[in-house]
């Protein structure tokens, strides 16, 4: 029998459905402020906006500093959150004051990006090169931001001939609550297209 979560003040809709909309993968965005300083901060609602033009889009909740940035430069990198980064990625989500760069704070490598000013994680085994595709759009206490993907690199031995491999990559991420989760069973299934789906009987 279900129970019903009453809706207060304090936010319990939010909490229940953050623990109900699961996994979330993390976009761990680097960016940097018009004074030069590089942010690096994970954000759990993340995903794929549109296929072509390729663009991501993920959610500062509340005005932060990835937020501020890519507003004040119209750049910013998504490294892809490992599992085996686990404690980097969960330390970049401290608040750390705007001066202070969370690459020096937690102890992470600088590595040029191709088409951005913005550095990527070096330690991430993947990277995703964006440019501020609109105004981060404001909805409720949140903003939505869109980045137009403008490169991508992937470890080469995290790749094959049809593109990045999940298993190598090992992805992170956010559950309810403190959890995190990695990687369990995978499976595979083909869809199947419309007429191999109807009874031959049907088929002109």
């Amino acid at each position: 029998m279900r129970t019903d979560i009453p809706a207060d003040r304090h936010g319990s809709f939010a909490r229940a459905v953050k623990s109900l909309v699961v996994p979330r993968p993390i976009a761990w965005i680097s960016s940097r402020s018009a004074a030069g300083v590089d942010n690096l901060a994970p954000h759990s609602f993340f995903t794929v906006a549109s296929s072509t033009p390729t663009i991501v889009q993920f959610v500062s909740v509340g005005e932060k500093d990835s937020l501020r940035n890519i507003r004040q430069t119209g750049e910013f990198v998504v490294n892809f959150a490992s599992a085996e980064l686990f404690e980097q990625i969960n330390a970049t989500g401290t608040d750390y004051p705007p001066e202070v760069s969370e690459f020096d704070a937690v102890g992470l490598t600088r590595e040029p990006s191709l088409t951005v000013g913005v550095p990527r994680v070096a330690e991430s085994p993947a990277a995703i090169e964006c440019r501020l595709h609109a105004e981060p759009m404001p909805i409720g206490d949140c903003f939505l931001v869109f980045g137009a993907v403008t490169h991508v690199a992937v470890d080469g031995t995290a790749l094959d001939g049809r593109g990045p491999l999940v298993q190598a990559l090992q992805p992170i991420a956010r559950l309810g609550r403190d959890e995190w989760g990695e990687l369990g069973r995978i499976r595979s299934i083909r869809r199947v297209p419309y007429r191999e789906a109807e009874p031959e009987a049907d088929l002109p």
